[in-house]
């Protein structure tokens, strides 16, 4: 059953903003739940297949969705699968095939490529973009880019796809990128459901605790996904641990969680309930 916090709230964009990015929240594989505003993808961990999930608007050519491995389960083989499609998400016919590789890639308007099991662990963070001549590029965490050869067709509009397929259960879109002569522009989300937006689902108590209606915590970093989240940015999410606090905010310069601009950190000081 897919669950989705309400996405009807308005967002301010400039130039900048390449606009909002979620998962469609009706075009999802039946294993499939949404949360978190529709960045939240958690298949079942009993089966490794019915996790298809598409973006909820088309993509341009060489802009980089960035998703964030959140969760695996080392009992199946292989991993997320990721590409693009023509077809729009609302014409399509439920439920969705069971896999994208191949139900779907050996239909019309389908491109994807298996993501190495090695590169899907709890924390990984992977870009994906499409290129001007139809290729699909993969860029892992401190690793060169990869080119896979594709005839992807960019003449008509573009879904980003991701299979949440088997060791990979539970994905977050953290948004996506492109850079420019002049500047960068990045997305943004339909809104803030961590400080805005009570979840339809009961947190996990082990990863998240509410402290505030605007400073929430995150007991593990949600990069690393293994040391303690000490460090609160400006916009009231405590979800980096201080490894990772440079690297992220010299490398993005923005909230993983929200997408919104950090320019200084504090340390926490909110007493847990």
């Amino acid at each position: 059953m897919v669950r989705v916090s309400n996405p009807n709230m308005t967002h301010s964009c400039d130039q900048q903003c390449l606009g909002p990015l979620t998962f469609h929240p009706r075009a999802v594989g039946h294993e499939i739940r949404l949360s978190e505003g529709g960045r939240r993808a958690q298949r079942a961990e009993d089966t490794f297949k019915g996790g298809v999930v598409f973006t909820s608007r088309p993509v341009k050519t060489h802009e980089r969705i960035r998703v964030l491995v959140e969760k695996r389960v080392p009992h199946w083989q292989g991993a997320m699968r990721v590409g693009f499609t023509n077809v729009p998400p609302l014409t399509r016919s439920l439920p969705l095939p069971p896999i994208a590789v191949p139900n779907l890639t050996q239909t019309s308007g389908h491109w994807a490529t298996i993501v190495p099991e090695s590169c899907c662990q709890e924390g990984s963070v992977l870009e994906f973009w499409v290129t001007d001549d139809g290729h699909i590029c993969l860029k892992f965490q401190n690793s060169e880019k990869q080119k896979i050869e594709a005839e992807v067709d960019v003449r008509k509009p573009l879904w980003a796809m991701i299979d949440v397929y088997g060791q990979t259960c539970s994905i977050f879109l953290l948004g996506s990128k492109t850079k420019g002569f002049l500047f960068k522009r990045t997305s943004c989300p339909t809104l803030d459901p961590l400080t805005r937006q009570p979840s339809s689902l009961k947190p996990d108590s082990t990863t998240q605790r509410e402290k505030s209606d605007d400073c929430i915590s995150y007991d593990r970093c949600v990069v690393c996904m293994t040391r303690e989240a000490d460090i609160t940015l400006p916009c009231g999410h405590r979800c980096l641990c201080l490894s990772c606090t440079s690297r992220v905010l010299v490398q993005f310069g923005i909230c993983p969680l929200c997408r919104r601009v950090s320019t200084a950190l504090k340390r926490d000081v909110c007493v847990i309930l």
